[in-house]
């Protein structure tokens, strides 16, 4: 459990309206992909960070210097330009163990709960309602999400009533989808998650890591502006929360 990949776990959602990513977000992102790599429409290209780190299929072409410059300039240059609002939680699965030892807390559930919370008060703040989508992750786990989802949207949480969420949440039922089909908001957040989480485990908890990376970059942005945030900026509570 000390290894951090093992030990921590963490859930980065992206809240975003509904016209601005219709009109905005999802062509400029199709035009991104058309720029940098061969496509075909059959086999529409779907960014998976994995995938673009280690230069497979269709980001072979990144190996090229040139136009990973090229189109990591036009990834951050859109990051920067996109309207939306960023919360991830971290959770230490080894303190909740401890504290939660009669009855575990599933990490997942606990995570979930932090996300909708501070989705909940974004609506309210706004009278406005909203949609969840996560991104599946296959057969069981996908049941444990949506189990959570709906539980948390029966019962409410800790410090969120259900009858708010109610009110707020536009389905009773978690939308689960592939990454394969194509959602461009899956691939934003397939983007940030990763740099979202080495920032909560480098710049909140400490841990060591000098390296020099290009999602180092997608961090400044967060921090700069796309984190939630109170009124006075303060982002630690409101867009990042580091548990238990």
């Amino acid at each position: 459990a000390d290894n951090p990949n093992e030990r921590y776990f963490s859930l980065t959602g992206i809240i975003v309206e509904a016209g601005h990513y219709k009109t905005v977000i999802h062509p400029e992102l199709a035009e991104l992909k058309r720029r940098h790599f061969e496509t075909d429409p059959d086999e529409p290209v779907i960014l998976h960070r994995s995938d673009i780190v280690n230069r497979r299929g269709p980001f072979a072409v990144l190996k090229d210097e040139e136009r990973r410059a090229a189109y990591n300039e036009d990834v951050l240059a859109a990051l920067r330009r996109w309207e939306y609002v960023v919360v991830s939680a971290l959770i230490d699965k080894l303190e909740l163990r401890e504290q939660y030892s009669v009855w575990c807390y599933d990490p997942y559930h606990y995570g979930l709960c932090v996300l909708l919370e501070r989705y909940s008060h974004m609506l309210r703040r706004v009278s406005g309602r909203g949609d969840v989508m996560a991104e599946s992750r296959g057969g069981r786990e996908d049941t444990r999400l949506k189990k959570s989802y709906t539980r948390i949207f029966d019962k409410g949480t800790e410090y969120v009533h259900a009858t708010i969420l109610r009110e707020v949440l536009t389905s009773r039922n978690l939308k689960v989808k592939p990454k394969s089909k194509n959602i461009s908001g899956l691939q934003l957040a397939d983007l940030l998650a990763h740099p979202s989480r080495r920032h909560m485990l480098r710049d909140y908890l400490q841990l060591a890591d000098d390296r020099e990376v290009f999602g180092d970059h997608i961090v400044e942005i967060l921090v700069d502006s796309k984190y939630r945030r109170s009124k006075d900026g303060k982002i630690e509570g409101y867009g990042i929360k580091v548990l238990p």
